[in-house]
């Protein structure tokens, strides 16, 4: 997964660099664009990047790291008190929980 935050270069991040991150096959790529008061965030798929898509609370919800939540309109208000609640919410998801026993699982299998 790669994140970035952007001003003056987000035309260049929104781009060039997804491309290049795609080419590279980094699976998740979340860029905030701080001028434009955006947040992107795309996912691999099929050898291309989808939007992924707000739920009907306005959350994002990573696909390769289950439980990694955002909420991007804190985000862009810089509502500290909401976003760490948005991810406490995220870790305390059933599917956080299933991802870090598989992950567990695994390395016990080393």
């Amino acid at each position: 997964m790669a994140v970035e935050i952007a001003a003056s270069s987000s035309s260049i991040d929104a781009h060039e660099k997804r491309d290049s991150y795609l080419q590279s096959g980094i699976q998740e790529y979340l860029l905030w664009r701080t001028l434009d008061n955006a947040v992107d965030w795309w996912f691999l798929e099929g050898g291309q990047y989808v939007p992924l898509k707000p739920d009907a609370a306005g959350i994002l919800r990573g696909k390769v790291f289950p439980g990694l939540w955002l909420d991007s309109v804190a985000l862009i208000q810089r509502n500290r008190a909401r976003l760490i609640q948005c991810l406490q919410e995220g870790l305390a998801s059933p599917e956080h929980q299933t991802f870090l026993a598989e992950l567990t699982r695994r390395a016990n299998q080393r």
